[in-house]
This record gives C-alpha cells, sequence and structure tokens, in this order.
C-alpha cells in the first residue's frame, strides 16, 4: 500500500505539483522551522527570561505538527497558525503562565486533497471546532529545560497536556521559545482513520513574543 491508495497524489510538504497558497505558507513555516525533521536536541537554561508580560507574534510564530501516515509508512508534516497569545513570566516559575489561541482552519501540509480531509468532520471537523487553545499556568524545572504543565482544547474536548520547554532565549526586546508537546488524538474524539492517520501527533513550536 502507498500514498496514492489514500487517494493523496504525494506525502511530503511543498510538493511543486498543485501547490496551493496554503502550501506555499506552510512551506514558509517549515523554513522558520529549520525545516527540522524533528524536534532534535537542543541547547537549553534552566534560567527563565526576564519577568513580565509578552505578547506571542502570529507572524514570526510558527507551529508544526508531525503524524504518522499509512500505518507509519511515512510522516506528514503539517502547519498551523497562531492567532493570539501571551506568556506571562514570574519570578516564581510555579506562578507563570502562558494562553495560545490556534487557527484550527488554517491547517496546511501542501497537499489540498489531505488537508480538506484533516479539516473536514473526518477528522478535526474545523467548522465546528475552529479553534485549538492551550492554556498553561506553571512552569516547573526538567533537566536543564522547563515543562509547562497545561491543558489543550480541541475537538471540543480538554485534556492535560505537557509542554517541554526545550529553548527559551531573549533577544533584546524579545523571547524566543521552541516548546514540544506529544498529544493523544483519540483522547480528543477524533479516532477515524485508524491506521490511516497515527494516533500520536507530534507539535513543535517556534514562538516569538514581545512585550504587552
Amino acid at each position: 500500500m502507498n500514498a496514492h491508495s489514500a487517494g493523496y497524489p504525494r506525502p511530503f510538504v511543498g510538493e511543486k505539483a498543485g501547490r496551493s497558497v496554503d502550501a506555499d505558507a506552510g512551506v514558509r513555516a517549515m523554513r522558520r522551522l529549520g525545516d527540522r525533521g524533528d524536534a532534535g536536541p537542543m541547547t537549553t537554561t534552566s534560567t527563565l527570561p526576564a519577568t513580565g508580560t509578552y505578547t506571542l507574534d502570529p507572524e514570526r510564530t510558527a507551529i508544526r505538527c508531525d503524524c504518522k501516515a499509512m500505518f507509519g509508512a511515512f510522516t506528514v508534516h503539517g502547519t498551523l497558525q497562531l492567532s493570539q497569545g501571551q506568556v506571562s513570566i514570574d519570578a516564581d516559575p510555579a506562578r507563570s503562565s502562558v494562553r495560545a489561541v490556534i487557527d484550527a482552519q488554517s491547517y496546511s501540509s501542501g497537499n489540498p486533497m489531505r488537508d480538506h480531509d484533516v479539516r473536514s468532520a473526518t477528522l478535526l471537523d474545523t467548522r465546528t471546532y475552529p479553534e485549538i487553545s492551550f492554556a498553561g499556568s506553571s512552569a516547573r524545572p526538567d533537566g536543564d529545560g522547563w515543562v509547562v504543565d497545561g491543558s489543550v482544547t480541541a475537538h471540543g474536548v480538554t485534556q492535560p497536556v505537557a509542554l517541554r520547554l526545550r529553548e527559551a532565549r531573549q533577544e533584546g526586546g524579545l523571547i524566543r521559545f521552541r516548546a514540544t508537546a506529544t498529544l493523544d488524538r483519540t483522547a480528543f474524539g477524533i479516532t477515524k482513520k485508524k491506521g490511516m492517520v497515527g494516533r500520536a501527533v507530534t507539535v513543535v513550536i517556534d514562538a516569538v513574543a514581545g512585550p504587552a
């Protein structure tokens, strides 16, 4: 069995044939993420950036979601767009917080047929659930990095999630974050296409925030 049998002409982001506007946006987001196949080892620090409230910049924030497909034959790299978000860094990390809203309808993998399928009622059902949100209320040390404990709401279901902060650095007045999380799509009631679409979704976030 191959990708053609699922009705998807090609499995990779950035395919030249039939590239849509959404596909181009997805490719640009992949480039902002460094076009990495996975999160990869990062240089992290146990010191958080300066305290304060920061607004996430949707234009400079890239979100990638990786999922196995065709019974694990290959990985689909999709992208999503941030709508809005805010990070509050407190002197006491346990009192820090983050809120983010993602446009579920922005999902793009570079394949229009696949993207329509993901957005449809078969999977994300973005017409009914147009947003995916994350809310975290604390940060705790984890090795040389941090973990932000919070919850994701998607497909009308809220589930706990640990967001692993792999990098956080300050550049002038801006803060750059790289974070990863693994979600079980079935926990959100997205259960169709078993085998054709993997159960685990790895989310990689490359975010930029400025003073609120």
